[in-house]
């Protein structure tokens, strides 16, 4: 039966788990008299480590610490056995704890106490236990006595010395020294292994000069033991002479027999390596060979983790710290010298001991609640879950209608006082194990308060209010608020409880004042308590500081006028930069002013008056400028604000060297204002000759400074002062100064290698910057080579920045470095990376796309994956292409439109979950690999179909109009029914009205868009909320209020429907010809309003309303031009809430020809102009009686010529091709033919063509009519008009 049933166990947890409704576990507050009456099973707070070594010296302390009510009891086991403490007079337990402390004062042996040991602490309700302390006691056991034989090896070989340090516990730690006790140098050649053994890669004749001695430090004891030394004979085919020892020669000169690289540690081509999941991996290669050889490292099939992976012993050890999965892999070491390389393959497997992932947690419950407990743990292999209670396996407990197991979960159901007890969840596999400890407690309290009693809390009017009642009981209370006694309960409105207790006030108002009593009652009792609101006016600064200057000498007063509420004390303070003002005889203050007598230049600074309440407070700040006396300067006669300093002068340039010089300048007038620092820039003739760039900057009190210059420049300075005000104009430039050139010093940046085909690889950088050139002929060389493949280096010199490597494999991996270079020489080289060639198109398909599970927005996806080597590139991701083909909703039209999703995986069994679809549909899907570059061939086309869903929200929900005691709703269908419309749900009720009603319901047929509601009262508001039906449920809710009626101010207070204190001021309009620019101000939360503007045309009384939903300011158009519009914006929610009107008159589209005649303003103009007319044809007269030249054409009869010509005299003649137009009597736009008229006041001056002269006098554009006969046609009878003279003049 039991194996029968064990594959239904998930499926049946999973629908346990779905149908099942928990109650939220109880949280007991930290309060003390709660915890002090709380009757708690046993909880251990501290116990000693599970692998306890202990110092053989010192008494033994195994911790074991618990807490509970009633006071647990501990008891121990031994080995599994019960540990009677008490027939052991060595062992002793701390009073009221459950710690064992042995002494070995009277004798014994603290061998004889090894062992595992666990604590169990014990009351009414529970057993809990301690991990297993396995307890042992450190060793630091003596060297064997040996006899060494001395070591014999011929030159150039190689050598193992063996350590082999006796086993300690701890492990001891190794390290070799001589007979004097120096340390023995290691380097790439000599070093230590992991085991201690000393290793020689190659031996010279000099390493026989000393002795070896491998020494074991014990860290319990702090003891240091020696073996024996050993003697090294080194064997040589050619004398040896030491004074021809060298480091670049250590043979001497003589010839020692090379050897290619071997393997000391480990042996052989490969070997493996366990490590735990957050331990330490430590992989070790040491090889032999004459050269000494090089170690690197390598991981196939991926890159080395660097920022976890470290190298130690010159290399030969590669250290990971923390070691997760995926650290687990093949790493390679290869050894190498100019004869040849060997390679050695580690392959680490990575396991874990269990870790949680799910811990179980304490669990309080009310009798009859429901609740569970979870322990999930993960490891490799995977943990075993055994669930223990009080101490012993489940299973042994007495069978509980209320409590099942299921594999990791315990569930909890309906559970009754005497139900508490303490779980243990144990989670082992071979690597290890973890235990927690869980109670479950069935607690049954009345409720209880745990605030202060009585409290007072003061406010600031308008501000949002919490009022805080914290309680607890069990079962867990439901609790009410109720203001001065009355009422059925305060939430809604301006009002929201929160599950803790606490009262939230949306907006304090005076008539929020009053006490408030909170109410918190279950099946076991009720309990309250009351909290008094005092709404109290805002503290302000009415009257602030404000900026001044005052003379040195003079009385300077900053004013700090204030308001406040008159129940509450305030406090004005000064400080002066930061720090408090101290008064005394000389600073004074008042109420509303601080006075500072006879200032002085230590009185400058920024003032700030701080008013403070006992619940608010406010600020203002202003600055205080000290100028100087006003007898040293007597152009100061008044209290001149500060300036701009000027520029700094005379600049200097000394101390040349090659990369700095000394720049000395004079600092300009400050202007009442200290120079806080010097800006110096500089400028170079070489690469961007005229452009001026920030150098550095240095305090204002230097005035001589060392710059820090880049080589091969042509440099020339200037410096900018700047003080609190602005900056100074820039000082004159200084004189050249050049640097001499040097090799490059920085390293190109941006380094990378790409393929931008597929068999090549483009190598590209970014070019030093003009100044980090240092010198001319700036010139970059680049080397490459494959990765791994131990070839010498291909490299090619180059003045562009991009080199492409042609013919490569596709997508190699290559290791790249670059180095600038110049005509005085080499910069540094870069760090070698990483770059790859081309990348070509996957040549394969994901197969077998399929789907396991659909339901309405989302698919579990799967597919079998591709050959890694056949994406032929850097693999990104399968890229899933979706779209959806129809829907099943007849007569809606979908967008068929693409989208994709992508997954990266390297599974064997790859799946995904595809979500965001959209219900009751059908969708088609295909699934490509990609790389950097390229998608492979597509797989099969698979077609799903999603299913029935809850519907959007209907397309819109609005109150189409409002009479007196009807409202009308009108709403449209969703745009995503996600299925078949079976109707419509429409709830709603009065909001913040004086009477409440419940809920009224409606539901309708998908065929009705609208409805008719009737209200009781006119002053009633409802509140609706609007959701579409499927067969699957209700969708989303769209929610309505119904707004005001614009004469419902006289009730709105009465019954509280508009919140107080709500406005809309500050209304403007900036009007153009036919649209206009429209602000206002208002203090609404936002978001919580919508906008109306309603334009009334002041000549016909009609009407326009624009709603608006986006904040101010607005631009409407479509108005008329030259129209008058009386302008108000309301709230749409709130229609009593509006601005006052505001009159505003939109632009002319054109200027009206015949009516501007008419106009008073024109009418004063023409009478200047023809005054001033008059006065130069008078100045004309004198100037030609006078016998001088006027710029006038003389001779009418003259043609014109189409140039201005100069006449014999030196005059000029003025003309254009339109002199000769005749002048207009009457017209009808400006741009129209103009007539000749047959009145000119050229007929009382002389002089023909005519117009505005440069210095603006008048010459004159009228046909000369001294005679009719003069005329040449064009003549009119036209009444002259003082519109013919402007446009004339125009």
């Amino acid at each position: 039966m039991s194996g029968q049933s064990r594959p239904a166990a998930p499926a049946l947890v999973s629908l346990l788990l779905l149908l099942w409704h928990e109650a939220a576990a109880i949280e007991v507050p930290l309060d003390p008299k709660i915890q002090q009456d709380l009757k708690q099973p046993p909880t251990i707070i501290k116990q000693s480590v599970k692998d306890y070594i202990v110092d053989p010296r010192d008494n033994i302390i195994i911790e074991c610490e618990a807490k509970g009510n009633p006071v647990p009891v501990f008891s121990w086991r031994r080995n599994g056995k019960f540990f009677n403490i008490g027939k052991d007079p060595r062992v002793t337990m701390r009073k009221r704890s459950g710690t064992l402390e042995i002494g070995f004062r009277s004798g014994g042996r603290p061998e004889d106490y090894e062992g595992e040991y666990q604590c169990f602490a014990t009351n009414d309700f529970g057993t809990a236990l301690s991990n297993k302390i396995l307890l042992r006691v450190s060793k630091a056991p003596l060297w064997p006595k040996e006899v060494l034989e001395p070591e014999v090896v011929t030159e150039g070989s190689s050598l193992v010395l063996p350590c082999n340090p006796p086993p300690g516990l701890p492990p001891p730690f190794t390290f070799w020294m001589d007979s004097g006790m120096n340390p023995i140098p290691q380097d790439e050649r000599v070093s230590k292994g992991l085991n201690g053994d000393l290793y020689f890669s190659n031996v010279l004749v000099q390493d026989a000069q000393t002795d070896y001695s491998c020494n074991a430090r014990f860290l319990f004891t702090h003891t240091i033991q020696q073996k024996n030394p050993f003697t090294l004979r080194v064997q040589t085919k050619e004398p040896f002479n030491d004074t021809s020892y060298n480091a670049s020669d250590p043979w001497g000169g003589r010839k020692v027999a090379e050897s290619t690289p071997t393997f000391l540690s480990p042996s052989g081509t490969e070997s493996a390596k366990m490590v735990l999941r957050d331990e330490q991996l430590l992989l070790e290669c040491i090889a032999a060979g004459l050269p000494t050889p090089t170690i690197k490292w390598f991981k196939k099939g991926g890159e080395l983790p660097l920022r976890k992976v470290k190298f130690e012993n010159f290399n030969k050890i590669l250290k990971i710290i923390n070691v997760s999965e995926e650290d687990a892999g093949e790493y390679v070491c290869m050894a190498n010298n100019h004869l040849g390389s060997i390679r050695h393959s580690i392959f680490v497997q990575v396991k874990a001991a269990p870790y949680w992932l799910d811990k179980p947690t304490d669990l309080v419950l009310a009798p009859d609640e429901n609740g569970r407990l979870v322990c999930r743990a993960n490891g490799n292999p995977k943990p075993n879950i055994q669930w223990l209670l009080n101490g012993l396996p489940i299973e042994s407990a007495l069978p509980s209608t209320n409590r099942q197991v299921l594999g990791d979960t315990i569930i909890f159901r309906s559970v009754q006082i005497g139900s508490s007890g303490v779980y243990q969840c144990n989670a082992s596999n071979e690597h290890g194990y973890l235990l927690a400890n869980a109670f479950v407690s069935v607690l049954d309290m009345s409720p209880r308060m745990l605030g202060p009693k009585n409290q007072v809390i003061k406010v600031i009017k308008n501000k949002r209010t919490f009022l805080d009642c914290p309680f607890f009981g069990s079962p867990l209370p439901e609790l009410r608020w109720f203001k001065n006694g009355q009422g059925s309960g305060l939430d809604g409105g301006q009002y929201r409880v929160y599950i803790n207790g606490t009262l939230e006030i949306k907006r304090a108002l005076a008539e929020d004042e009053g006490t408030y009593t909170c109410v918190a009652s279950n099946i076991l009792g009720k309990a309250e308590n009351q909290v008094r609101l005092e709404v109290k006016d805002r503290t302000r600064i009415v009257g602030a500081p404000q900026h001044q200057s005052s003379i040195r000498g003079t009385t300077a007063r900053l004013v700090c006028q204030v308001t406040s509420d008159p129940s509450l004390a305030v406090t004005v303070t000064w400080t002066k930069d930061d720090k408090p003002v101290h008064l005394g005889w000389r600073l004074k203050k008042d109420e509303e002013s601080l006075t500072i007598p006879n200032v002085n230049e230590g009185d400058e600074g920024l003032y700030t008056c701080t008013v403070k309440s006992e619940i608010d407070q406010d600020s203002a700040s202003a600055r205080l400028t000290v100028l100087e006396e006003a007898s040293l300067h007597p152009s100061v006669s008044s209290a001149l604000p500060p300036d701009r300093p000027d520029p700094p002068m005379d600049l200097d340039v000394s101390d040349p060297a090659a990369r700095s010089v000394r720049l000395t300048w004079i600092p300009g007038n400050d202007h009442r204002s200290l120079v806080t620092e010097f800006l110096v820039q500089f400028e170079e003739d070489r690469w961007e000759p005229g452009r001026w760039q920030d150098l550095a900057t240095y305090p204002g009190e230097l005035n001589s400074v060392i710059l820090q210059l880049a080589p091969f420049v042509n440099y020339q300075f200037r410096v900018i002062a700047i003080n609190s005000v602005g900056q100074s104009q820039p000082s004159r430039p200084s004189p050249r100064y050049k640097t001499s050139g040097a090799p490059p010093d920085a390293i190109p940046r941006g380094l990378r290698g790409w393929g931008s085909k597929k068999d090549n690889m483009e190598i590209s950088w970014e070019p030093l910057l003009d100044l980090e050139r240092n010198g001319p002929n700036l010139h970059y060389h680049v080397w490459w080579r494959r990765k791994d493949s131990g070839e010498p280096w291909n490299n090619v010199t180059t003045a562009d920045s991009k080199h492409v490597v042609q013919s490569t494999e596709t997508y190699v991996p290559y290791e790249i470095k670059i180095q600038a270079r110049n005509e005085f020489g080499s910069g540094p080289e870069s760090n070698v990376i990483t770059g790859y060639s081309g990348e070509d198109k996957p040549t394969t398909a994901p197969t077998d796309l399929r789907v396991s599970k659909v339901d309405s927005t989302k698919a579990n996806i799967h597919w079998k994956p591709v050959d890694l080597t056949s994406v032929h590139g850097e693999f990104k991701e399968y890229r899933l292409y979706y779209w959806r083909e129809s829907s099943l909703v007849p007569g809606l039209s979908v967008s068929k439109e693409k989208k994709t999703k992508g997954f990266y995986s390297t599974v064997a069994e790859p799946s995904a979950i595809l979500s965001d679809l959209v219900p009751f549909s059908k969708y088609k899907m295909f699934m490509v690999v990609a790389n950097s570059r390229y998608e492979g061939p597509p797989s099969n086309t698979l077609e799903i179909t999603t299913k029935e869903g809850v519907p959007d929200a209907p397309r819109f929900f609005k109150i189409n109009r409002r009479t007196l005691d009807t409202i009308y709703l009108e709403w449209d269908k969703p745009v995503e029914p996600n299925g078949i419309l079976i109707g419509y749900r429409l709830k709603y009720q009065t909001v913040n009205g004086s009477r409440l009603s419940p809920p009224h319901l409606d539901t309708f047929p998908p065929n009705v868009t609208d409805f008719a509601v009737r209200l009781p009262d006119r002053s009633t508001r409802y509140k609706f909320f609007l959701s579409a039906l499927t067969q699957v449920g209700a969708g989303e809710v769209f929610a309505e209020e119904s707004p005001h009626f614009a004469n419902e101010e006289d009730f709105t207070d009465a019954t509280g429907l508009v919140v107080p204190g709500l406005e809309i001021w500050n209304l403007t309009v900036e009007p153009n010809s036919n649209y206009a620019n429209v602000s206002w101000r208002h203090n609404f939360p936002a978001g919580s309003s919508e906008f109306v503007l309603e334009f009334t045309l002041d000549s016909d009384k009609t009407m326009k309303v624009v709603p608006v939903k986006q904040q101010p300011p607005i631009t409407v158009a479509d108005l008329i031009a030259g129209a008058t519009y009386h302008l108000r914006v309301y709230s749409h929610e709130l229609n009593s809430v509006s601005s006052k009107t505001f009159t505003f008159k939109t632009k002319p589209a054109y200027i009206d020809q015949v009516d501007i005649a008419t106009q008073g303003w024109f009418i004063g103009l023409m009478c200047a102009i023809a005054l001033i007319i008059l006065i130069l044809l008078i100045v004309c007269f004198i100037k030609r009686s006078r016998g001088g030249k006027y710029p006038v054409r003389d001779k009418k009869d003259l043609p014109l010529d189409p140039v201005d010509q100069k006449d014999q005299d030196g005059s000029f003649d003025y003309h254009s091709d339109e002199d000769n137009k005749p002048l207009q009597g009457s017209q009808t736009s400006l741009d129209g033919i103009v007539k000749e008229s047959d009145d000119s006041l050229v007929d009382y001056g002389e002089g023909g063509d005519g117009q505005f002269n440069e210095d603006g006098s008048f010459i004159g554009q009228y046909t000369v009519k001294k005679d009719k006969d003069e005329t040449e046609g064009n003549e009119s009878s036209e009444a002259t008009s003082p519109v013919n003279a402007i446009y004339s003049l125009a």
